[in-house]
């Protein structure tokens, strides 16, 4: 067993594994820029070291100053969180050559799973389905165009080195190639440092269905059941649920086989995630998350298993205490990412103090949030203030139950996507279990700017009953303005 965990990153995910170490009686040490030296996280665990400044290159990426502390407090094992360094093959190598456990897969299963070309040949040879599309990175837009006139439009350039929709591009024609192989080539080498790309054929309208892997270090491959994640921004996930309304228990299991398969070919460890495309009852593979996923409530509350927990007793050696045919699952879980940006301003990032926080509670409502009243909202990381979960013994009564959630929830300060949220869970084509990839195209404009009439009239009503107040007070004090004065508000333009 684990004794001290370092956690390399901040906000939910990192209260999230400090939290998990001092149920399993580890100390945990935090990490911190200058920008979070009073976030809960940091409050929260056993001890905790400065970074550097706000900047993500100048603080959480600083693999040499994270190992650093790691050894000054005397930890032996480091928790990658997700994003910044956690599927980062060098960091994860450089942790074991310290001596200490990383708490994720091997290197080797990172780096195997990282260039997305070589995946696909490992998949492909371990008999897990692929898309059509090269298993190599383009020499020039000459051979783009005749593997896009083998494969047939249209097609989507993928960056080789990396994902989260960074150098991606859908070409439906010849006439577009060139111009969008030049913009996906520079996208990628400026987020990965590698502008090597590959095409697929795009698949028009299928879902994004992910598996939840979990391995030990003694052989044991299984798989927890799927996560339904087709509502995306900008291949950004928006509403997670488990499980998927469109599968069937066939489907389920060869779904989940491939997952198992594909652990397999790489060697994996820990908890990972093999992630799908479906369409007409077909599906194939689309990435590996060598990681833990912002997504996985929804899978620990079907499943009633603690990933984080089973992350920390697998790095210290212990070994899966129950097969696949014991894993079961239980009702419906959804997962709304409650971000600080704006649906009524086309998502744009929203700053500022938060000055009040009230979040959820009852049955079946979780709340995983990495800030707390007061905290300071900049534009130095993700958007992600925390994560609404709800569990339900239907989908149905999971949605009922973040409806009410979400009317619970109160953050001032900043502007949230929970606006955006709650006009989705009384959208028809989402209670019906209408969706792909591209619901959010479709209906998230018009979502977001529905909501627009209510927030205007709660406008109203506030500005209303403040008029109102001012009113008596001015009453009681002898002094009722004349609506036709001068100085009275109702003169002001927008009054009314």
């Amino acid at each position: 067993m684990l004794s001290k965990v370092l956690v390399a990153n901040r906000g939910e995910i990192a209260l999230r594994v400090v939290r998990a170490c001092a149920e399993l009686g580890m100390r945990s040490v935090a990490v911190y820029s200058d920008a979070d030296r009073s976030a809960p996280h940091v409050l929260a665990a056993s001890e905790a070291v400065r970074l550097g400044p706000a900047p993500a290159a100048a603080s959480y990426l600083r693999s040499d100053a994270i190992l650093a502390a790691a050894c000054a407090t005397g930890c032996d094992a480091i928790h990658p969180g997700y994003g910044f360094l956690a599927e980062n093959a060098d960091f994860a190598a450089a942790v074991r050559r310290a001596g200490l456990a990383f708490i994720g897969p091997p290197a080797e299963a990172i780096a195997a799973m990282g260039d997305k070309t070589a995946a696909r040949r490992r998949m492909r040879a371990a008999g897990v389905p692929v898309v059509p599309g090269t298993d190599e990175a383009f020499a020039g837009s000459a051979d783009a165009r005749a593997a896009a006139e083998e494969v047939g439009y249209p097609v989507i350039l993928k960056a080789a080195a990396g994902g989260g929709g960074k150098g991606m591009r859908v070409v439906r024609d010849e006439s577009g190639m060139e111009s969008a192989l030049r913009a996906a080539s520079a996208e990628a080498e400026a987020a990965f440092g590698d502008g090597r790309i590959y095409l697929e054929r795009f698949l028009e309208g299928p879902r994004h269905i992910e598996i939840q892997i979990l391995a030990d270090g003694h052989g044991a491959v299984l798989h927890l059941g799927e996560r339904e994640c087709s509502i995306q921004r900008r291949h950004q996930k928006l509403v997670e649920e488990a499980p998927s309304c469109v599968l069937t228990v066939e489907q389920r299991d060869a779904m989940g086989a491939a997952a198992v398969s594909a652990a397999r070919a790489v060697g994996y460890e820990n908890a990972g995630t093999v992630e799908f495309l479906w369409t007409d009852g077909a599906f194939y593979f689309l990435e590996m998350n060598t990681r833990l996923q912002v997504e996985h409530p929804v899978t620990e509350l079907v499943s009633g298993l603690d990933l984080v927990h089973w992350q920390l007793r697998i790095a210290g050696g212990e070994a899966l205490p129950f097969a696949q045919d014991d894993v079961e699952l239980a009702g419906h879980a959804l997962e709304c990412r409650i971000t600080s940006e704006d649906p009524l301003r086309g998502f744009l990032p929203s700053t500022g103090r938060i000055t009040h926080l009230e979040v959820p509670g009852g049955p079946g409502v979780r709340w995983d949030g990495g800030v707390s009243r007061g905290q300071e909202i900049t534009l130095h990381y993700d958007p992600l203030l925390g994560k609404l979960i709800t569990h339900g013994a239907t989908r149905e009564a999971a949605i009922e139950r973040m409806r009410r959630a979400l009317r619970e929830l109160r953050i001032v300060g900043v502007d949230t996507s929970a606006v955006f949220h709650a006009a989705l869970m009384d959208d028809a084509e989402f209670r019906a279990g209408e969706l792909d990839i591209g619901f959010f195209d479709r209906r998230g404009e018009g979502l977001a700017s529905g909501a627009l009439p209510e927030a205007r009239l709660l406008a109203a009503a506030v500005a209303a009953t403040l008029l109102e107040h001012d009113r008596r007070r001015r009453a009681e004090a002898g002094r009722v303005p004349d609506q036709a004065s001068p100085r009275s508000r109702w003169r002001e333009a927008g009054w009314r």
